[in-house]
């Protein structure tokens, strides 16, 4: 093993997510006190062992340093720890309690509580590298029914597609959460920055939580980083800040991402008009809490529901690359096509380079949402009793209208009309630039980091961060930050498990941890089926 010796704030138009980049805006660069970043820090690409100690910042050493501490950093940590590497050799930087912290935050208020099922499949386990067994298998043994394998047998044609539900999922990783020993090898503070360091290697700088250390910033010195730092945060529409930030009002207008219970509770105290605004499984979900309340409560909600591509048939460029569509929706089970995880998809993007590998995630992306029998039934029965409207359109201005409401303006393509809502929720769940994360500004500006086809952060078919290399150091990057890579599935559970697969395969190839042949794998299975700590 290889080693150097020598909660939900607002900044402008984002939302930050729970331990998201929260200190960018008031955490000053200049060097103000002992352990400070130096002028010379800051404007230097590579950094001596030298300078770090002429800043008085002291170094950790470690070999292996993850950035992030979600979901990203749980599975390759989880990976690291099968394939042999100690808890001691690992590091993980985060502002979290827990890696589902951001996740579970963002189902809980786009209305996916820990009840409610995720849009993910059966076998994609962040709590289980082997998939088996699957939440599916796992579901029928706890509830003693066969209900879910006989769902999972008859899928998709004589059933929905199997999900777990989001409690079963965070229960899971919590259980490998304490088996792998994860919370020896977390750190808590804010990553400041990834630097390449002369002579091999990498600096991470962390400042630490106030009144925990006595120097401003800690350096950690490693071999190996890993940067999974999830979104960079949730931006909202231009019209949707234009209103809140000329008429302060932040609670009727909302995005689906952010807490807006206020919301449903306004429509069970008085009968209204609600706004929803979006097309994909956010807006599914929050259309199916406003129905479930007007059933469970006898309200009398009128439901109007704006999409800016209005979808009524199967489209795409073939037979064979063909998305179900109607009333509006695109219809797809999971975020992309699944052999985008292990199939011809898979094996295509990765042969593909620029405006080629850009174009195909054209066709195989865009917004959409699962076929769910349950909510389709409602949708059905509103537009028959007429309490439920879709149609195509934009919105064109909001303003504040008597107590409460909301006086909305549209262009549609039976001309413009206009509207007075309890509400508008925004389900469009538009994803700011990567950028927008100080961590990968700082690699942009001076890791040598570079941009893929789609903007986002450049990474090999190994996911380490392309020109961004300190020999015998690599930094590696994996989640959302890398969509438009040689791998799609980034932003999913089995697609951050894949990132960390190659990620692992990698580093076992540099020596730094076992590589996860037939034996070991099925010896580390029975250690994980009976519970048994690594």
């Amino acid at each position: 093993m290889r080693r150097l010796t020598a909660r939900c704030a607002v900044r402008e138009d984002t939302i930050l997510l729970p331990g998201a980049d929260r200190a960018a805006a008031s955490d000053p660069t200049g060097a103000s006190q002992p352990g400070d970043l130096t002028t010379e820090l800051i404007e230097t690409d590579w950094w001596s062992d030298e300078a770090v100690a002429r800043a008085g910042i002291p170094v950790v050493d470690v070999p292996f340093v993850s950035v992030g501490g979600g979901i990203g950093s749980f599975v390759t940590a989880d990976y690291l720890r099968i394939c042999g590497v100690p808890t001691s050799a690992i590091r993980v930087l985060t502002q979290l309690e827990h890696p589902w912290e951001s996740y579970e935050y963002l189902t809980r208020v786009s209305q996916i509580p820990r009840g409610e099922r995720l849009r993910s499949d059966s076998a994609s386990c962040p709590d289980n590298i082997w998939g088996f067994p699957s939440y599916a298998v796992r579901e029928a043994i706890a509830d003693r029914s066969l209900r879910p394998l006989l769902q999972v047998a008859v899928e998709p044609i004589f059933a929905d597609y199997y999900t777990p539900r989001a409690g079963h999922a965070f229960a899971s990783m919590e259980k490998e959460y304490h088996r792998i020993s994860y919370p020896d090898m977390v750190v808590k503070g804010q990553v400041r920055m990834v630097r390449r360091r002369i002579g091999g290697g990498y600096f991470t700088i962390l400042t630490p939580p106030e009144n925990t250390s006595r120097t401003r910033r800690i350096a950690y010195r490693s071999t190996y980083v890993h940067v999974a730092v999830g979104y960079p945060g949730l931006k909202f529409l231009p019209d949707l800040m234009e209103y809140r930030e000329r008429h302060r009002d932040y609670g009727s207008v909302v995005n689906a991402y952010e807490p807006h219970e206020q919301i449903y509770g306004r429509l069970r105290a008085k009968p209204g008009v609600v706004l929803v605004r979006g097309g994909g499984i956010v807006a599914s979900r929050v259309l199916q809490r406003l129905i479930d309340d007007r059933d469970a409560h006898g309200l009398q909600t009128q439901i109007q529901h704006v999409f800016r591509t209005f979808v009524t048939g199967s489209h795409g460029p073939n037979i064979w690359m063909r998305r179900r569509g109607r009333d509006g929706w695109a219809y797809q089970g999971f975020n992309y096509p699944k052999s985008v995880w292990g199939g011809q998809l898979k094996s295509r993007v990765r042969k593909l380079e620029g405006k080629e590998r850009a174009d195909l995630y054209k066709i195989f992306g865009g917004t959409n949402t699962p076929v769910r029998r349950s909510w389709q039934e409602q949708l059905r029965r509103g537009r028959r009793e007429g309490w439920y409207r879709a149609f195509q359109g934009e919105i064109t201005a909001m303003e504040p209208h008597g107590s409460g409401q909301v006086r909305v303006e549209l262009k549609t393509e039976n001309g413009p009309q206009q509207m007075t809502v309890l509400g508008v929720i925004d389900c469009t769940g538009l994803e700011a630039d990567i950028a927008e994360h100080r961590v990968l500004a700082d690699l942009l500006d001076h890791g040598g980091a570079g941009r893929n086809p789609l903007d986002r952060l450049d990474v090999d078919r190994t996911f380490e961060v392309r020109g961004t290399r300190s020999d015998p150091g690599r930094c590696y990057a994996s989640g959302t930050a890398t969509l438009g890579g040689y791998f799609p599935g980034v932003d999913t559970f089995l697609g951050l498990q894949i990132a960390a697969q190659e990620i692992a395969d990698d580093l076992a190839r540099d020596g730094f941890c076992k590589r996860l042949g037939p034996l070991r794998s099925t010896r580390q299975w029975w250690r994980w089926a009976r519970g048994k700590h690594i």
